[in-house]
Order: C-alpha cells, then sequence, then structure tokens
C-alpha cells in the first residue's frame, strides 16, 4: 500500500513540474499524425538501469496517452516471450533476449537503443580476465537466461568454447551473487544496483566493464522493444512512446539526483546511493552517438558463435528490427 502511494506522488510530482519540457524538447504532436491508440503497456522490472522507463509516465501523458499501466515481469527472455505473446506492448532489455526470440520466429520489432554499459563481470582473485574463466565456475540464474547468453558470448569472443570450457552453476535462489559472495562461484555478471552493492562490500574484482571495456562498450547492450503487431497497427503511438523514452533517458544525464530519488521514492529500488551510482555510471548519453543496427549485428555474431542462434545477423536486422522512428527522433531531438 505504501509503494502504491508513493508512486502516485512521485507520478503526480513528475506532472507538476512539467515533465513534456522538463527537459527542453518541445515538439508538435501534430506532426506525427493522430495518435492511433493512446493504451500502451510497459514491462516493469527489477533493474535501475532502465531507470527511464519509470520516468516515462507523465512524458507519455504530455504525448497523449492516458491509459498507461505497468506491467511486473522478469527481465530477459520472460519479458520477450511476454511481448511476443502480447501481453506488454515495450520493453527494455539486453537485447540477446531479442534477437534469440528473433531468430525463432517470435513477433518482436527492436526499435531503439537506450544504453550502454550496464552489466560487470566480477571474479575471485587470480582470475585477471575472461580466458582465466577455462575450468572456472560462473553463476547464473539459469541457462536461457540473458546473462548466460553475454557471458557466452564473451567466452567465445576469447576462443572459449562456452558450452565445455566453464563451469556453469544455476541458481535462483540464492542469487549468483550471493554465491560469489560466499566463495561457492568463480565469477558471474552483475548488473544495477549487484556491482554497487558489491563495490560497498569490498567484494571481488571487476574483469569485465562493459561501460568502458571494448568491444562491449562501443555497442548498445540494451535496446527498446516493442510487440510487432503494436508497432505495424500503430506507428504513431510508437514514435511517441519512444520520444517519452529517450526523454526520460536523458533526464537521467542531466538530473541524476533528481531521478534517483524520484525512483527510491516510488518504491522502484530501495537505495538511494546504489540508484545515483548507476545513473552516473552508465553513459546514457550515448543514445545519440550509437549505431543499433552495429550493436544487433555484433551481439548477433556472438549469438551465432555460442550456438544461441541459427540465423546471420543481416537476417536479424531484416526480421525483428525497424529503426525509422529512432532515427527521425535522432533528428528531432539534436539540441
Amino acid at each position: 500500500m505504501q509503494t502504491s502511494q508513493n508512486r502516485r506522488r512521485f507520478l503526480a510530482t513528475l506532472s507538476a513540474t512539467g515533465a513534456a519540457g522538463l527537459i527542453g524538447l518541445p515538439h508538435s504532436k501534430a506532426e506525427d499524425g493522430r495518435l492511433e491508440t493512446t493504451t500502451v503497456r510497459i514491462a516493469k522490472g527489477p533493474s535501475v538501469c532502465v531507470a527511464p522507463t519509470y520516468l516515462a509516465d507523465a512524458l507519455l501523458r504530455a504525448e497523449g496517452f492516458t491509459d498507461i499501466r505497468y506491467v511486473s515481469v522478469d527481465p530477459g527472455p520472460p519479458s520477450a516471450r511476454a511481448l511476443a505473446r502480447g501481453e506488454i506492448d515495450f520493453t527494455t532489455n539486453f537485447s540477446a533476449a531479442f534477437i534469440v526470440a528473433v531468430d525463432s520466429g517470435e513477433p518482436i520489432t527492436m526499435l531503439a537503443g537506450e544504453h550502454v554499459g550496464c552489466y560487470e563481470l566480477f571474479a575471485r582473485e587470480g582470475i585477471r580476465g575472461i580466458p582465466d574463466l577455462k575450468g572456472k565456475t560462473v553463476g547464473v540464474p539459469s541457462l536461457d537466461s540473458s546473462l548466460y547468453m553475454f557471458v557466452s558470448g564473451m567466452a567465445s569472443y576469447v576462443g572459449l568454447n562456452p558450452a565445455k570450457d566453464i563451469r556453469w552453476v544455476t541458481s535462483i535462489s540464492p542469487k549468483p551473487m550471493e554465491l560469489f559472495a560466499e566463495g561457492k562461484i568463480d565469477a558471474f555478471l552483475g548488473w544495477p544496483p549487484e556491482p554497487q552493492e558489491l563495490r560497498a562490500r569490498n567484494i571481488g574484482r571487476v574483469i569485465v566493464n562493459t561501460g568502458t571495456d571494448r568491444p562491449w562498450s562501443q555497442y548498445f547492450c540494451c535496446v527498446h522493444a516493442g510487440n510487432r503487431d503494436y508497432v505495424r497497427k500503430h506507428p504513431v503511438a510508437t514514435k511517441r512512446v519512444l520520444r517519452a523514452f529517450i526523454k526520460a533517458t536523458d533526464l537521467c544525464v542531466s538530473q541524476p539526483e533528481w531521478v534517483a530519488q524520484r525512483i527510491v521514492d516510488a518504491g522502484f529500488t530501495p537505495r538511494y546511493d546504489y540508484a545515483l551510482q548507476t545513473l552516473k555510471q552508465i553513459p546514457y548519453a550515448k543514445w545519440r552517438e550509437y549505431d543499433a543496427a552495429d550493436a544487433i549485428r555484433f551481439h548477433a555474431l556472438r549469438l551465432r558463435e555460442s550456438g544461441f542462434i541459427k540465423a546471420a545477423p543481416n537476417k536479424i536486422l531484416a526480421d525483428g528490427t525497424d529503426w525509422r522512428f529512432f532515427n527521425e527522433l535522432k533528428r528531432e531531438l539534436k539540441t
């Protein structure tokens, strides 16, 4: 009950600030055309890195939406499956989950890049890089999780066979982070706020930071995707949803303290300090600079090398992406 009340206060506060003009990016809705629907359903997950979706409510209302629903869905493949089934209209995730779904023929369309570098690979002392994971234990929630896909892609990129060279430990409870903290596994890949918590506890060392280490830092890790039918039937609505997401992303860059406090007050995450660290560390501003198609091509190659998909990257791009809205918004939101 308290979380629900906090969230209502948060949205009222955001609306009161005049969210549509808060970051100085006015636009004429008439230029987009008539809004085909005023309803949108958006996935809500546990990670701080998708903070822009938590801020989007008032911005979406400014875009003309009146029925905005946040649906709790586990991140990664579960979120992609919910999108494909039409249980949600939009979600933000590590692109691997979408690429695998598209390879399987699911009706998903990747639309825009959100940010670079929310994942960090932690390892115990003596492990200096990804090649040193050979013969070591790595914890993941499951063997169909985005975390497993990402670490497997990293391993195959440096010449390891992830299926044979790494000993995988799967666990949902306790989480892999806790197994790592207890010394029961050698490494695990974390996303916010897990890396922030481990640093605060002075546990382990980071051997890959996808926000700063090449080649991972050169590509979007997380992208916005929509249900294919929604995108096809509602192109104006799709563009306005993306515009709200992107404006919220810019708020994470320009006002991280404000954003961190708001998402804590709303009950999306419990720790202000971890939220603020995340917002300051993730290079959200690079959405203007990076090429989303390059990111999908790069990650699709890694997934193909690791045996997760059969299709070539160009087929994934042809079947599962539509960048026209993203490219239009890059031009419109230059300032």
